[in-house]
């Protein structure tokens, strides 16, 4: 089978596309760069120059290919309109075509908001955070469509190799100034780049349509012991400097709020439809090993 993936020179994208690849199928992968196009080459992945901007460019790209993976984001204030018109897109490209095509949606676990000390799952009513308020109409979209089997997968924080939100803390402690959101004890529903790509996969295997899927390990650990952990592995020996959500909002916007969230979600339903499962080590019993990856990564 062929695949189209979006943002397929991403932190989530690319581990996606290999992952897709080392199973045998051939994988297209929409990059705006013609320098990252050569890095995808390299990887057996067709590189296709395009962007969000352009949703005509994966339209073309996604009509030959069987599963569509959507997994770039736009960081500019026309995120929500730009996701609107790359599902949109992949959407029309799948019109008329017997089997249907399978789109799996990246969407995230911040649309649940707070969740506290109850974990929530997908049948949990989302609260999400104002940064990602317009993403439950987008997984819609996906999930009503009756052109295409539509899956959304709601990864918790990425962590291993390059970093993803945990780079913060390595980088932080490399400059001699190391600093979370709060006090600490919030909880972030974690999963390792590879287990999540992993993840992929399976949904693709199963030709599932109109699921939802959580994707976080089962580790209970909190954002202070994780940096502490952070810190250790990098040999910072200062302090954590813990800043208000006011300041943090301050220079980080709505950003900050999600480094607050205090979340815990069930996996369960991936493990048991999708045989699912974490086999990656947490955040903290490996971090050296995600500390010299990032090191060499940067």
């Amino acid at each position: 089978m062929n695949v189209f993936i979006t943002g397929a020179t991403g932190y989530i994208g690319f581990q996606v596309a290999q992952a897709f690849r080392r199973q045998g199928y051939r994988v297209r992968g929409l990059t705006r760069s013609p320098e990252k196009a050569d890095m995808l080459a390299r990887h057996e992945i067709e590189p296709v120059i395009g962007n969000m901007q352009d949703p005509e460019s994966s339209r073309e790209a996604a009509d030959p290919c069987h599963i569509l993976v959507h997994a770039a984001k736009d960081p500019g204030p026309d995120a929500a309109e730009l996701d609107r018109r790359t599902v949109r897109a992949l959407t029309e490209a799948a019109l008329k075509h017997e089997p249907k095509k399978t789109l799996l949606y990246t969407s995230g676990v911040w649309v649940h908001g707070n969740t506290g000390n109850d974990a929530v799952n997908e049948e949990s009513s989302l609260t999400p955070i104002p940064m990602v308020a317009w993403r439950p109409e987008v997984e819609d979209m996906v999930l009503s469509s009756v052109d295409i089997n539509g899956v959304v997968i709601r990864p918790g924080c990425v962590y291993g190799r390059q970093g993803g939100l945990t780079a913060a803390w390595f980088e932080g402690a490399e400059n001699g100034d190391l600093r979370i959101v709060g006090d600490g004890e919030n909880r972030w529903a974690m999963v390792h780049i590879d287990d999540l790509a992993h993840a992929y996969v399976r949904c693709a295997e199963e030709v599932l349509r109109g699921e939802v899927f959580l994707i976080a390990d089962d580790t209970r650990a909190k954002v202070g012991e994780m940096a502490a952990a952070a810190a250790r592995a990098a040999g910072y020996a200062g302090d954590i400097t813990h800043i208000s959500l006011e300041k943090a909002a301050q220079e980080l916007g709505a950003f900050a709020e999600a480094l607050a969230l205090d979340q815990q979600v069930d996996a369960g339903k991936a493990k048991t439809a999708l045989t699912w499962q974490q086999r990656h080590k947490s955040f903290i019993e490996d971090v050296e090993l995600f500390y010299a990856s990032w090191k060499a990564a940067s």
